[in-house]
């Protein structure tokens, strides 16, 4: 029984949505407060949180920003607001999707079920996965000149500093440095990360990118680590992270 962590301080809307998801035999915990919602999600680590973007105590960007760096999960934002600022800011702090009130139960439970799908597909069958299963160091750790990822500790350090990143940006950087001097097409890394064919229009892995060129001090306008190769996607270049 996948587990789902409701945060959501309307009672009336949250019990309609409990009620409604537990026909489908999830197992639904309501959060009224924002305040609670970053130690429950953290300790009880739920198959998908649905997370309000308005909340007394801590809004859901704020929730968001905390947990995403330790929680492997999936985060669907519930918002009244079309302004894709607003979605803006949460793809950026690591969203996986969106849903706009007023709810329709059974789109909700659409898009629920398809994070859980994506989730199950990346963990099966992507290269990050299958390096998961397997036990030897050098696919534990990456190092390029003062470049080192460790994915057993999900860390990043540039010249002795830690990079923190969020899961998305490390996903991403993960599989980069696993392709290193290799051009992966956008529709290569949605279908490796999310198990989805890339749309056209989505912009959230240019988003990751940009994050994570700035985390990495990659000039943005000017890239030598991480470039993009117009019109094919984007190159992980090995040999220009400085000498180790």
């Amino acid at each position: 029984m996948n587990k789902i962590i409701l945060v959501e301080d309307d009672e009336k809307l949250s019990s309609l949505i409990k009620n409604y998801l537990q026909k489908y035999e999830f197992d639904v915990t309501v959060l009224g407060d924002g305040n609670l919602a970053v130690d429950a999600i953290l300790s009880r680590q739920p198959d998908l949180v649905v997370l309000d973007l308005m909340l007394p105590g801590k809004d859901g960007l704020a929730i968001c920003r905390e947990i995403r760096s330790k929680y492997a999960g999936s985060i669907l934002f519930l918002t009244a607001s079309e302004d894709d600022m607003d979605h803006v800011a949460g793809v950026e702090l690591g969203a996986d999707d969106f849903n706009v009130k007023p709810i329709q139960p059974r789109v909700l439970l659409a898009r629920i079920r398809m994070l859980l799908r994506r989730n199950e597909a990346q963990r099966v069958n992507t290269p990050i996965a299958q390096n998961r299963k397997e036990k030897t160091e050098h696919h534990k750790v990456l190092t390029f000149g003062t470049l080192s990822i460790q994915y057993s500790k999900r860390s990043v350090t540039l010249s002795g500093d830690t990079v923190t990143l969020t899961t998305g940006e490390f996903e991403l950087l993960w599989l980069f440095a696993n392709h290193a001097e290799e051009t992966l097409s956008r529709d290569f890394i949605y279908k490796t990360l999310r198990g989805i064919e890339y749309d056209g229009m989505d912009r959230a892995i240019d988003t990751k990118v940009a994050n994570l060129r700035k985390k990495l001090g990659d000039n943005a306008s000017l890239s030598t680590r991480i470039i993009t190769v117009r019109g094919q996607g984007y190159l992980f270049v090995p040999d220009s992270w400085g000498n180790g």
